[in-house]
């Protein structure tokens, strides 16, 4: 009775003993096969010496003209447009008069001007004389003044004047019409008459904000209209912003344009081009800059104690069939693979050939 009781015991223990050397082998083996990959067999490559070449660093960006001023002439309270005097297309010089409000509050404060003045004439006489006080005369000058700078503020808004020499782009209403302060031009401002200075005019250009130390006040810029063949405008900087848009990693550059012959109208597509000097650069072949496929990263593979290295580039300029390579692991002297870059893995070991 025993011995029965004491098979199912050892039948028990050989299984739990085969378990763990079943185990034990098979860790062995995986350990063994990790340890033994074999390399990939050597790719055979050419490679080129890394240096740095002198580039004329320039950048091309696209953009629209602007005019240099631009406003939207609105007297400040609603009225009775009486007299528009300039049609769309219109030059006018600063402090032509462009259009005329209903003089009606104009000439009743003139009235009360006027007699203001008279009534205080009457007490600076009474005053010396000694017949009234300081402070009623002090009172009646103050009342003057006040009604004197109403009268200044409805004239400069009866008589609306040219801010500055430019072409009426602009009419929204008519002789008799009334203005009433209501949105009338396309970018949702209210206006009688827009004016828009087109000599010089103006090119905000978004810049990368790897050029922001390169781009100072001064610096000329290539312009090209491509509806004039040929002809080449040249403008300068005359600001920059002083923050980066942290969405599109660019700031705006101001370029002022000269309007030679007043070819060039507002709208207008441009073409800008801006000569940064000479620099030091990577410029490499182009087939040696590879593409990682689904994206848009660029890269190129180094030759590193026999083995290849990938290494991400941002590009630069092109130049005909080479093209200027930026990463901060790139070294003169480095070698950088040219031909057999296409089968490479990070790491692989390479055999240079002739």
């Amino acid at each position: 009775m025993k011995y029965i009781k004491t098979i199912p015991v050892l039948f028990l223990s050989c299984m739990l003993v085969a378990a763990c050397s079943s185990r034990k082998k098979s860790d062995n083996s995986g350990a063994l096969a990790a340890t033994a990959s074999p390399d990939r067999t050597a790719v055979p490559v050419k490679i080129l010496s890394l240096a740095k070449s002198t580039i004329s660093r320039t950048i091309d960006y696209t953009a629209t003209i602007l005019p240099y001023e631009e406003v939207n002439v609105v007297p400040s309270t609603p009225g009775r447009i009486e007299k528009i005097n300039v049609e769309v297309g219109d030059r006018v010089s600063k402090g032509d008069e462009l259009f005329l409000m209903d003089r009606t509050q104009l000439y009743q404060q003139k009235i009360q001007l006027g007699s203001l003045a008279k009534d205080l004439t009457r007490l600076d006489t009474l005053l010396r004389t000694g017949s009234i006080k300081q402070q009623q005369y002090d009172q009646l000058k103050t009342q003057y003044e006040v009604t004197r700078s109403a009268v200044e503020f409805m004239e400069a808004n009866t008589h609306l004047k040219a801010p500055f020499s430019g072409v009426v782009t602009g009419k929204y209403f008519e002789d008799g019409e009334m203005y009433s302060g209501t949105p009338t031009t396309q970018s949702g401002r209210s206006a009688v008459v827009t004016l828009m200075q087109v000599n010089p005019l103006k090119i905000d250009v978004n810049i990368s904000e790897q050029y922001y130390p390169l781009i100072k006040k001064g610096m000329k810029a290539s312009v090209v209209a491509d509806v004039y063949e040929n002809e080449v405008f040249t403008g300068s900087v005359f600001r920059k912003a002083p923050t980066i848009n942290a969405a599109t990693r660019s700031f705006v550059t101001e370029i002022e344009l000269p309007n030679r012959n007043d070819l060039l109208k507002p709208g207008m597509f441009v073409r800008v081009s801006m000569d940064l000097g000479e620099v030091e650069a990577f410029v490499v072949p182009s087939n040696a800059v590879l593409m990682q496929e689904g994206t848009n990263i660029r890269y190129i593979f180094l030759e590193e104690n026999g083995r290849a290295k990938r290494v991400e580039v941002t590009l630069g300029k092109r130049f005909d069939d080479k093209l200027e390579v930026l990463s901060e692991f790139l070294k003169e002297g480095t070698g950088l693979v040219t031909e057999g870059q296409a089968k490479l893995i990070d790491g692989d070991r390479i055999e240079v050939i002739k």
